[in-house]
């Protein structure tokens, strides 16, 4: 069996593309991965990082078991006045930014309207996504 030159420059053809496509997929999908793997490894950063300084002061200022407990309720009890500031802070922030995304919209074609509608939506996502990991460790 014999291929003529258009026949095999087709398989050619078909095999480049789903090598490609299977490049960018998987660039793609390692994207999402090291996003999400770096988020949830920030916040156990910081985790990390807050009980260290706790041990610090703790060590350092020789605290008692009783004062222990009673400065762990005092910095949870600020971290819930921090998390409840943010939720009533975060509409200001809002605000501006809905702003800033009518005008920049305002200055686009349509094309480019499209697109943009698609950034800030992928955006908004990845924020959510973000607020819901946090809210659930805080």
């Amino acid at each position: 069996m014999s291929l003529t030159g258009q026949a095999k420059a087709k398989i050619w053809l078909v095999l480049v593309a789903v090598f490609v496509l299977g490049a960018v997929t998987g660039g793609a999908l390692t994207g999402l991965y090291r996003s999400r793997a770096s988020s949830t490894a920030g916040r156990d950063n910081r985790e990390r990082a807050m009980k260290e300084r706790f041990e610090k002061m703790r060590q350092e200022l020789n605290l008692t078991d009783q004062q222990t407990t009673q400065v762990r309720a005092i910095l949870d009890d600020t971290r819930n006045e921090y998390r409840t500031l943010r939720e009533e802070l975060r509409p200001r922030f809002d605000e501006p930014r809905m702003k800033a995304r009518a005008k920049i919209r305002a200055l686009l074609d349509a094309d480019q309207q499209k697109k943009f509608d698609a950034l800030v939506a992928q955006q908004d996502a990845e924020h959510n996504s973000r607020d819901a990991d946090n809210n659930g460790k805080r």
